[in-house]
């Protein structure tokens, strides 16, 4: 008997719509059935490139991958292993689910390092350009969905920096510089979400991340977004001791949910509402914008107030080449879904993933499996397919509330070592009680955009 996961199904599926078609007047063929359901992927558009395609926006601010020719920091780095890859994204992912575990109310004392809230960034992600100060000097940062506060390295670091491309903040050249007191919202704020101290009536602060850390004063800044969109006693870390992996990068751009982060400090005009659109490869470019027009092709979801300090997302459903796997409801609500910039690929519950990687297995028949990874699995040899396309099936998140996230070639296929490993790109939580993470390789090409204001999450294809 055809389950509803086996290709006998997927046939018989087939085979209901050409008779259905054809008894409507209009006679379907297998062949529209294939390209409907799968799309044809190059297999070298998976492999990095040394070439930067800039498109963008004047009113938005570019978006590069940290790695190949668009890096923003002029000092491109190589794009990581799939080892690497791997190890930057267990350590997000650990430090996700420590903050979500960890009690609302818990508070850090900067001196007591094991009482830090930790943040989410890791050696992966995307950067903007930003402008600090007065005269303004621009500065690189990574965007993070997962993080809240704002910050720079800043002279004279006498706690020690980690190398940076450029110069580093100097508060002594900037008129508009200020440090907060102790006795100040923002610094009664930053205690909720890190480690928290005083200094002479001084606000300081520390944020521990899964890579790294930075310690220094909180203060108040000019922030420019855009030569319109100047924000003043805008709240930034200026961080004077800093560590981590951060490839020559300024420091971090706070998108997350609390009060010091840059949507809700910036709400006056841009409504708590922002979007990104990351770019299909490291080779070209996309954008992160504030406020305006919402595609009207987005389509949206509520934001899950299960998790307050993130963007929780309900998850009704996965396909594969047009076909609804059969996932009873209760794997993704156990443990819930969080959207997250800066984690890579998507974890998936165990029941869910073991599904998916069954199903896409299934059919891919026409091309040879090879030995997968501890992480990733199934994984084919494409290197005879170097200069042709690939037919692959399609792959759709559906989330509550009837948005389809048709998954983008780019964030199906993953290649671990050149086109003789390229494995699918999800991952299995290990379990289906933990949280789920949707990647930032399966958001490429959508406009994905917060809409912080009415608690919503859309979707456009074709965003960038």
């Amino acid at each position: 008997m055809a389950t509803p996961t086996s290709p006998a199904f997927f046939l018989l599926h087939v085979f209901l719509i050409l008779v259905c078609s054809s008894k409507k007047g209009h006679a379907v063929s297998a062949n529209e059935i294939t390209k409907t359901y799968f799309r044809d992927v190059h297999a070298d558009s998976l492999l990095p490139s040394s070439v930067c395609d800039q498109s963008n926006k004047a009113s938005s601010l570019k978006v590069a991958s940290r790695y190949g020719p668009c890096s923003v920091t002029g000092d491109p780095k190589t794009f990581p292993s799939a080892a690497e890859i791997v190890l930057q994204d267990d350590i997000r992912v650990k430090s996700l689910r420590t903050r979500l575990s960890m009690n609302s109310s818990t508070t850090g004392v900067l001196n007591e390092e094991k009482t830090t809230i930790p943040s989410t960034h890791n050696g992966a992600g995307y950067t903007v350009t930003v402008g600090l100060g007065t005269p303004k000097k621009d500065f690189s940062l990574l965007f993070d969905t997962g993080s809240d506060l704002t910050w720079t390295q800043c002279e004279p670091c006498l706690g020690g920096c980690f190398p940076q491309n450029g110069e580093k903040f100097d508060p002594t050249k900037s008129t508009t510089y200020k440090n907060l007191s102790c006795l100040s919202e923002p610094c009664k704020s930053i205690a909720k979400e890190s480690a928290q101290g005083c200094s002479s009536g001084t606000c300081l602060y520390r944020v521990q991340y899964g890579t790294g850390y930075t310690v220094g004063f909180l203060a108040t800044e000019t922030l420019t977004i855009t030569h319109s969109d100047v924000f003043e006693n805008f709240v930034i870390g200026c961080g004077e001791k800093n560590g981590g992996k951060f490839l020559g990068e300024s420091g971090l751009l706070g998108l997350g949910r609390s009060s010091i982060a840059l949507p809700s400090q910036t709400s006056s005009k841009y409504k708590n509402l922002f979007s990104y659109c990351l770019p299909a490869s490291s080779s070209s470019t996309g954008r992160l914008s504030f406020g305006g027009e919402v595609s009207p092709a987005a389509k949206f979801t509520p934001i899950n107030t299960k998790f307050p300090e993130l963007y929780g997302l309900d998850v009704a459903g996965i396909s594969v080449g047009g076909r609804k796997l059969p996932i009873d409801a209760s794997v993704f609500r156990t443990g819930g879904t969080i959207i997250d910039s800066g984690t890579t690929v998507t974890f998936l519950p165990s029941t869910a993933y073991s599904a998916l990687s069954s199903a896409f297995q299934e059919l891919m028949t026409n091309y040879t499996l090879t030995n997968g990874t501890s992480s990733f699995h199934p994984c084919y040899d494409f290197s005879k397919y170097a200069n042709d396309p690939i037919s692959i099936p399609k792959i759709s998140i559906f989330f509550e509330g009837g948005v389809e996230v048709d998954i983008d070639g780019s964030g199906i296929l993953f290649a671990a070592n050149g086109l003789e490993k390229v494995c699918l790109a999800f991952r299995d939580n290990g379990n289906d009680k933990d949280v789920a993470i949707f990647g930032n390789l399966q958001q490429k090409t959508y406009e994905v955009v917060y809409d912080v204001a009415k608690g919503m999450v859309g979707f456009a294809p074709g965003g960038c």
